[in-house]
Parts: structure tokens; C-alpha cells; sequence
């Protein structure tokens, strides 16, 4: 059968106690609603509905570039409301699957299971056997083990209270039954709202047969309701993204200090240290160790290449064999060759540098194409900005800046061309020779240090 995929996300989230919409509530850096788009994009469906209503607008933008369709529900009036705001737009022959813009790391393999056990005869409800089911509708079954009806905890008796196994809310059904079903949703309960759990009991009536997959873990199905339970979301994903990257073979110095807010790719042997935040996709070659405190986004670092403690590398991409820090900046389009050393304080910005070359400390390389085998000495700054433009800087293989050099954008410095310690370098210097832009050293006899009056 086709699928849709119908996702609420039309809660407020009053117990955030925050201005942004709960399904913008970040975790692992994106918002919650991204986690659960991730996985229901991973099942291909015909078509996703998200089913928005407080701060839509801005739901809608800043998650606009998603292939979904957007579908307001104006008034909060339950679970079965909501999913009937989407029904409009699901032919008849679909199968449905309901997701929670609040429930963030529900698994592919978990839904898979809950589509595979949902056919026109039968209905596919995801449980979970709860610690504390408090909060939770319970599943109520018959003494068969069949699944006959859920009740919500408000509307529980004691007995039904007792129950640890719980509705997740996630289920998927054939599209034309659950139509009838929502159509013949009451409101008699203690919250005068549509529950979508009451289609179960409408299935059982009709002889269907209820497929309760249950969950493998309490986390998979975990919602989202103030602070507290996200964080402990976020340290649940944390654990697990730390897990995964040590089964394909990385050591991590301590699993509960490292934070993956993005896809990471890793060669063999790597070490990372304490305190790594990894953002967006970064990619980790062969041997390349991660010191403590580092930062790292959207970047390729290559091969047997170590980054010292307290660096920010940041959209760029580090060769083979490089040393970078401590307390380097690589910012973005920056391509550092194989074997550069790029030491403490130093900040590269959109530039190449070729093998070999080393700026080790206090240094600025700003829009600069650096050639092989260059020496940039400490204190160096390329000068790039002009107050409206950026310029650039070339300076050409085996060249030697000395120390304090100030190189004025547009500038080339010729191949083996050596700049003179504390140099101001406004036009090109010739390749292999000696350029110095120095004001005459002068000592002045009979100075003496000015005084303060009356003293």
C-alpha cells in the first residue's frame, strides 16, 4: 500500500516555559521536529503531513526547505482532531502512519516493524513497557494477550493504573478505516477532547486485529514535555551516538563527555579526547586523534592528522599529516595540504595552504593562497580588508615571512622571497630576494621621561 505519513506537532509546550514552539525545542542542535522528519523521510513514503498549530509560522520557516505538507489545526482539540485535519489530502488506499513532532528517537527499524504489522485487517500500535507508566495511556488486553482498548491515565481506574505497558501513540492503519473511525470520535471524557486512541477500541469492534509491536527501549518513544525530560533526551542521544562511534572501532577517552550533533564518519584507530563537539557532517580519516575541548563542524580531517586541545575548525578541510593548535581557528573555505603546521593562535580564514608550510604562532592568514614549503612567522597578519573589500594574498613556495610582517592586500610575495622581521608589505616582494619596509632606527641622546606636573 502507499504511505502517508501524518507527524503532530500542534502542541504548545506550556510546561517548556519558553517562547519557542516545543517542536523547536533543540536537541543535539536541531530542532525536535527535524529528528522525527530525519527518520520518516528514511521510509520513503508517497507524502508527509505535519500537522502544526501553535507558532506555526514559525514552524513553517524554519523548517520550510522540508518536502512536507503543512496542515493547520486552528484549535487544539486532541489527538483525533489533529490527525483529521490531514485526512483531506490521503486517498482511501494509503496506509497511515502517526508520528509526534515530540518524540524524537523513534527508531527506522521499530517503524518498519509497526508498517509491516499493519494491513487492511489488521492495525499496528507500538508500545512500551514502562519503569513509571505514569503520564502514559495503558494498555489494556484481554486474557488472550489481545489488545482490546487503551485508557488514558485521567479517565484509568486503580487496576488499569497498575498497568506498566503503555501507548506510545504511534500506530499505522489502513487510511479509508481510520476515516470512519475519526468520524465516529466522542469527546465524553475527562478532557473533552478526540482521542486517536479511541480508534483501537473501534478496530477490536469491527474484528480487526491489533499489532502491538513493543518498543526495545523506553528512550525510543520518550516524548517531550518541559526542560528536564529533554535534557535527559539529550543525554540519552548522547550516549547513543557515543556507542555507535565506539563499535566502528573509535576510542573515546570518556563516552559521557562528547556531544555529535550531526553525521560522523570515521577511518580507523581514531582517538578523541574530552569535551569534542562535533557539528553537522565531519568527516575523520585514519589515525587522526582529537585532543580535548575542540570544536568541530561541517569538516574533512585527514588522515594521521592531530588537532591539539581548544581549536574551532569550522567548514574546512585539513590534509594529511597536519598539526593544528593549540588554540587554532580554521574558519570556513580554508584548505590546509598535507603536512602543515598550524600552531597556537593562529586563524585561518578562507585560504589554502600548501604541504608543508607552517604558521605557528599568533598569526592571521586571511584570504591567502600560501604555496609548499612556506614559513610564516609569528605575529604575521595579511591584511585583507580595506573597509569595504576583501583582497587577496599569494604568497609563492619555499617564500619566508618574518616575524611582525604586515602583508597590505592585493600583495604577492614571490616563490623563496624572504620579508624582513616587523616589515610592512604594500607592494610585491620579488621572488627570492630579501624585501624590508622598516622606518629607520634612531636613538635620541638627552631624552628623559616626561614627569607629572608638580611633581
Amino acid at each position: 500500500m502507499p504511505l502517508s505519513i501524518v507527524i503532530l506537532a500542534a502542541g504548545q509546550g506550556k510546561r517548556m516555559k519558553s517562547d519557542l514552539p516545543k517542536v523547536l525545542q533543540p536537541l543535539a542542535g536541531r530542532p525536535l521536529l527535524s529528528h522525527v522528519l530525519e527518520t520518516a523521510k528514511s521510509l520513503d513514503a508517497d507524502a508527509i503531513h505535519v500537522v502544526y498549530g501553535h507558532g506555526g509560522d514559525r514552524v513553517r520557516e524554519q523548517l520550510k526547505h522540508e518536502p512536507v505538507s503543512w496542515v493547520l489545526q486552528a484549535e487544539q482539540l486532541g489527538t483525533g482532531h489533529a490527525v483529521a485535519q490531514a485526512m483531506p489530502a490521503i486517498p482511501d488506499d494509503h496506509k497511515v502512519l502517526i508520528l509526534y513532532g515530540d518524540v524524537p528517537l523513534i527508531r527506522k527499524d521499530s517503524l518498519q516493524k509497526l508498517l509491516d504489522g499493519s494491513s487492511e485487517k489488521s492495525l499496528g500500535l507500538l508500545t512500551v513497557i514502562l519503569a513509571d507508566p505514569t503520564g502514559y495511556g495503558r494498555i489494556v488486553r484481554d486474557n488472550a494477550g489481545n489488545v482490546v482498548r487503551i485508557v488514558e491515565q485521567k479517565d484509568a481506574n486503580t487496576k488499569e493504573r497498575a498497568i506498566n505497558e503503555g501507548n506510545s501513540g504511534l500506530m499505522a492503519m489502513p487510511a479509508g478505516l481510520l476515516r470512519k473511525w475519526l468520524a465516529a470520535l466522542r469527546n465524553d471524557n475527562s478532557q473533552g477532547e478526540y482521542y486517536l486512541t479511541d480508534v483501537i477500541v473501534m478496530a477490536v469492534r469491527e474484528g480487526l486485529k491489533i499489532a502491538a509491536v513493543v518498543a526495545p527501549s523506553e528512550t525510543e518513544v520518550l516524548g517531550v514535555n518541559d526542560k528536564v525530560q529533554l535534557a535527559q533526551l539529550e543525554g540519552a542521544l548522547r550516549a547513543q551516538r557515543a556507542a555507535e562511534l565506539m563499535l566502528q572501532g573509535v576510542t573515546l577517552a570518556d563516552p559521557a563527555r562528547i556531544d555529535i550533533r550531526g553525521n560522523v564518519t570515521v577511518g580507523r584507530d581514531v582517538f578523541i579526547d574530552v569535551n569534542v563537539v562535533m557539528v553537522g557532517d565531519v568527516a575523520l580519516g585514519d589515525r587522526v586523534r582529537i585532543g580535548p575541548n575542540n570544536y568541530l563542524k561541517d569538516c574533512r580531517i585527514d588522515a594521521d592528522t592531530e588537532i591539539h586541545p581548544n581549536c574551532v575548525v569550522d567548514r574546512a578541510t585539513i590534509g594529511p599529516r597536519n598539526l593544528i593548535g593549540p588554540f587554532a581557528r580554521i574558519r570556513p573555505e580554508s584548505v590546509l595540504h598535507e603536512d602543515v603546521h598550524i600552531g597556537n593562535f593562529v586563524e585561518v580564514k578562507k585560504s589554502d595552504i600548501g604541504a608543508g608550510s607552517k604558521a605557528n604562532h599568533l598569526t592571521y592568514l586571511g584570504d591567502a593562497t600560501v604555496g609548499r614549503k612556506v614559513n610564516v612567522g609569528a605575529g604575521t597578519v595579511t591584511v585583507n580588508y580595506d573597509g569595504v573589500n576583501k583582497h587577496r594574498t599569494e604568497i609563492g613556495d619555499g617564500a619566508f615571512v618574518g616575524s611582525g610582517s604586515m602583508l597590505v592586500a592585493p600583495l604577492k610575495v614571490g616563490a623563496n622571497a624572504n620579508t624582513g622581521a616587523g616589515s610592512t608589505i604594500t607592494k610585491d616582494a620579488p621572488e627570492g630576494k630579501l624585501t624590508l619596509a622598516r622606518a629607520r632606527q634612531v636613538t635620541i641622546d638627552g631624552w628623559r621621561r616626561p614627569e607629572k606636573k608638580g611633581s
